[in-house]
């Protein structure tokens, strides 16, 4: 069995995110609710979540490992200059769409299921061409929690 437990629970978010939240768009607001929660949880364990509990991580290690070319990834996904770049992109797109959406909670919901929509089908195409969890590199959440949590070693209690 690949995969560890929490990733066999958590697999099926991902479902009901982005082919649920096609219909019920208030499901894109788990979407909100885990950003909230991991970025939380950075401070304490950084990366944690994208290794343990991500429903997109762990359809990426369970599913598409299965038929991952497993080829290296590229080396510009290894550069801080743009995975920083990656997040500002996909941030801007995000604030954008929020902006279009306005005060509509449905609205607001589909934001969020579109760019989990989004992300998991780049996801899959760069796990497919190179190895499956390419994604994660770029990811800017991936990216946040790990700057969050550098910045707690940097700030946090000495030993």
């Amino acid at each position: 069995m690949q995969g560890k437990i929490s990733q066999w629970i958590m697999i099926w978010l991902l479902p009901v995110i982005v082919i649920g939240g096609l219909f019920v768009p208030l499901l894109g607001y788990l979407v909100v609710g885990m950003m909230a929660f991991f970025l939380v949880l950075s401070f304490f364990k950084p990366r944690f979540w994208c290794w343990n509990l991500c429903p997109r991580g762990s359809f990426l290690d369970i599913a598409l490992s299965r038929v991952s070319a497993n080829r290296p990834m590229p080396k510009i996904f290894l550069k801080l200059w743009f995975r920083w770049l990656v997040f500002a992109f996909l941030m801007t797109f995000l604030m954008w769409r929020l902006t279009v959406a306005g005060a509509s909670l449905m609205a607001v919901g589909k934001v969020f299921v579109i760019m989990c929509v989004v992300t998991t089908v780049i996801a899959m195409v760069l796990g497919t061409i190179t190895k499956h969890r390419a994604w994660c590199m770029i990811c800017p959440m991936g990216l946040l929690q790990e700057q969050i949590g550098k910045c707690n070693k940097k700030t946090g209690p000495k030993k």
